[in-house]
Order: structure tokens, then sequence, then C-alpha cells
């Protein structure tokens, strides 16, 4: 709730703001230091987005008021909602709050609970298995790259099915890099620039209706696919087949997770169902294959990480192969890949916008105003995290989580929080541990990465090479 009685507390401005403008520049040319430098001037701190006024939240528990307690008046929005709209419509992340926003969460949450998924998760294994056995030994890699594509493909058989044609896959890896850094472009320049017939603006505006037009291919390919898995079971059942034969599991297996919005009693229209997948498919890449690479190099820096690693997915599969059910009972990968999350984001900056005049922490928030939050900002910040440079994943054990978890919002939190978040770790687990299950060795060959803020935190250049021994 707002707390008037609090008496109001000056909002310092953080330095180094130009002329329209404002902290533009600093946002793009070095964003994760600046980020991080604004808790040093406060709870609360104002910067400028070009001419705009935004609140930046330093502190953790403010934070979670906006997200949590007071959510109902710090809508979502903002220039980076806003950005972010031209390109995901207006999706689950991005749509604003009210009777869409409830409707469609409840619509889709059935996809992502832990049995819908579980339901996908032996094709998601064997997906990303084949990928990463074909893999050559001992050839320099893009890791980044690889990752982006390793999600995707995992995520495509998930949402879509294993059947969807193979030039949709290799376009999407293509699109979706290039569009993210058109976006994050738009959200830093002033509106006028991005509106103005350059060749950038030009160019973002046709990827985007590029993406659609490969989503509307997918959406139909699912969609005819979906009346033969139904055709199927009905005939099973006419024939007296039990619901649990494997004719009717094999249905449900073929349809993906996208199939439940194809299938709802109160279904989406087209431009809602593009939506809706492209929020998906963007949430599945950018953070769970940054997240990854991240992962990876962190395993190359210390090597009894991935000794650990080994040995407890040895004592779990022994020499069979991975199975979805094993994801479980491995507690340590889990570790390593939250420990990844923390320090490397996903997300650097996120925005709400104050609905009315809030008093927050004793700052004024006049109404209309962004609020920005970032879980770089508080997942680095020392109180909560000793040595936040330093990558440790035992500080996720049981005994240690009460205060880090505090300042943990990789996945937001309050009703907004990530739908697919269980979806995440699913898909986080398999594709590391099928890569430390196949090439328990890897050699860094690139200069050390250094982490660039698009809309993850992605490394700048990381590339490797894939052992056996």
């Amino acid at each position: 709730m707002n707390t008037p009685t609090q008496a109001p507390a000056p909002t310092r401005t953080a330095p180094g703001a130009f002329p329209l403008i404002g902290h533009g520049h600093l946002l793009a040319r070095k964003p994760l230091p600046f980020i991080n430098s604004l808790r040093e001037h406060g709870r609360v701190v104002r910067i400028r987005i070009g001419t705009t006024p935004a609140y930046v939240v330093t502190d953790p528990a403010l934070t979670r008021r906006v997200l949590v307690t007071d959510a109902a008046h710090y809508t979502k929005g903002g220039k980076i909602i806003d950005a972010l709209r031209v390109f995901f419509g207006d999706g689950l992340a991005t749509v604003a709050d009210g009777d869409t926003h409830l409707r469609n969460r409840r619509l889709m949450q059935p996809m992502f609970n832990k049995a819908h998924i579980a339901r996908r998760g032996d094709a998601m294994i064997e997906q990303v298995r084949s990928t990463v056995a074909s893999w050559k030994a001992n050839r320099e890699r893009d890791v980044f790259a690889d990752m982006n594509e390793l999600t995707l493909s995992a995520f495509l058989v998930a949402l879509f099915g294993a059947d969807l044609p193979e030039h949709l896959e290799g376009e999407f890896t293509a699109l979706l890099p290039e569009i993210m850094k058109g976006t994050i472009r738009q959200t830093i320049l002033p509106p006028w620039i991005t509106r103005l017939p350059l060749p950038a603006n030009r160019a973002h505006a046709a990827r985007v209706a590029r993406l659609r037009a490969l989503i509307d291919q997918a959406i139909d390919h699912r969609a005819t696919r979906t009346t033969a898995p139904a055709a199927a079971h009905a005939a099973s059942a006419s024939a007296g087949e039990p619901a649990g034969c494997p004719h009717a599991t094999a249905a449900r297996e073929e349809e993906g997770l996208f199939s439940t919005l194809l299938n709802a009693k109160d279904p989406l229209t087209r431009q809602q169902l593009q939506d809706e997948a492209i929020t998906l498919l963007t949430g599945a890449i950018e953070t769970t294959g940054t997240t990854l690479a991240w992962t990876l190099y962190e395993i190359y820096r210390n090597p009894e990480i991935g000794r650990r690693l080994r040995k407890e997915l040895a004592a779990v599969c022994g020499d069979r192969p991975l199975r979805y059910e094993d994801l479980d009972q491995l507690p340590y990968a889990r570790r390593v890949l939250q420990e990844a999350i923390r320090k490397y984001g996903p997300a650097w900056m996120v925005t709400r916008t104050a609905a009315r005049d809030m008093n927050l922490g004793g700052h004024t928030i006049p109404k209309g105003a962004d609020v920005v939050w970032s879980p770089y900002l508080h997942q680095h910040d020392p109180h909560y995290f000793p040595a936040p440079e330093t990558f440790d994943p035992d500080r996720w054990e049981t005994d240690r989580t009460a205060t880090t978890r505090e300042a943990f919002f990789a996945f937001g939190d309050g009703r907004r929080k990530c739908i697919g978040e269980n979806f995440a770790w699913s898909e986080l687990q398999i594709i590391l541990a099928t890569i430390v299950e196949n090439w328990p060795r890897t050699q860094l060959t690139s200069p050390l990465p250094s982490p660039q803020a698009v809309v993850t935190v992605k490394p700048d250049t990381l590339t490797m090479t894939f052992h056996r021994f």
C-alpha cells in the first residue's frame, strides 16, 4: 500500500546527463557499470532517457513493493515496454494490466504446469541430444550462437511438436537476435529518432514483419496437424480403447504446448496467437541461451564445478542417457544454473509506470513516470550477494538462501512473474546435463568474454572447442 505518512525524501539525479539525450549515452556505451553505480546515489535515483525522467529503484525491498505490494499502482508500461510492444504486440509480457492479461494468463497457465511440461520432456531431450551429439570434436564453436540454436530447437519441439518444417527454425534463429538489438536501440534513443524513415528503423520493421509471417506458418502447420491426433483420439475412444492407450498418448505427445491455445474453448485471435508465440519464443531463446553460454564459460573457468557436475550426473544416470525424471535429482546442476542467472541477469532493465502519485520509500514518484528496476543491479548488490563478481553455486545451498532470495528477481515477482519459469528450469537442466554428458571437457579459444547488455546480458564473444575426454 502507499505510505503518505512517510516524509518525502529528495530524489537525487544521477550525474552524467547530456542535453536532449539525458543518460542515453551512458545506457548505450556502458550500461552495466552505469546501472550498477546508481546504488551509490540512493534507494531511488532519477535518470533521464532522452528528455523523459525515470526513477530507478536500487533497493530490492522497494522493488518488491513495486511488483507485489503496490502492484496495482505500478502498471505494465514505460519506455522499454513500449519498445518491446512494437515487437511483441500484446503478448503476455507486454499486454497492459487488466482483463485481457488475466484471461490470457489463465488460458496459458496449463501449458506451463509441471505435468504438461513433463509430457514434452523426453521429446526435448531427444532433440537436444541429437544436436549435441552431432558436434565435431576439437572444432571451434560459437557458444552463444549454439546455445541459442539449442534452446530454440528444444522449445520449438515443446511448443509446436517435433514435425515443424526445418526452414522455420533456421529463420527464427537468424531473425530474433537482430530484432532484439533493434528493440534495445529503440528503447535508449529519443522517440523522434525511432520514428524517422532511417535505414535501421526500416530494417527493424521489416524483420518484425517477417517474424510474424513465420509465426503464421508455424501456427498454420500446427493447426492442420492438431486435427489428426484429435481424430485418432476420437477413433480410439469410439473403438473402446482406454484414455491411456498408446494411440491416445501418442496423439497428446505429438501436439505440443501450443495446441492448448489452438484448442481453447475461448480461442485467441490470429493476432493474439502471433503475439503470444513471439513472446514465448523470445523468452525461450534470449534468456535461456544467454544463461547457458555463461554457464559453460564459468565451468571452463572453474574446473572443480565441472567435476562436481559430472560426478552428480554419473551418480544419477550411471551409463544410461539422461531421462526427464532425472532432473529433480540434479540439485548441484540447478545451483550452477541459478548462479549463472544471478551473475549475468538475464534482464538488466525493466520498467513500470506509476498509475498515480506514489510515495516509494519516502521518494515522490509522480503519476505517469517510468519506474525502472534491474535484476542485474539487485543481483550484484554486495549486501545480499557477498563478492557478487565471484561465481559461487554454493551460495544457493538451502541453508544460505534466506538472504539471497530477497534480491533474486530474474523471473520477476508478483502477478506479472514469468509464467514460463518451470519450463525454463527444465530446459536449462536438460541442455546443460546433455552437454556435460556428451562433452565433459571444453577449451576456450576466444579472448575472455565481456558482458554486453542488449535485452539480456550476453557475452560479446565466446568460442570454445568441445572434447569427449
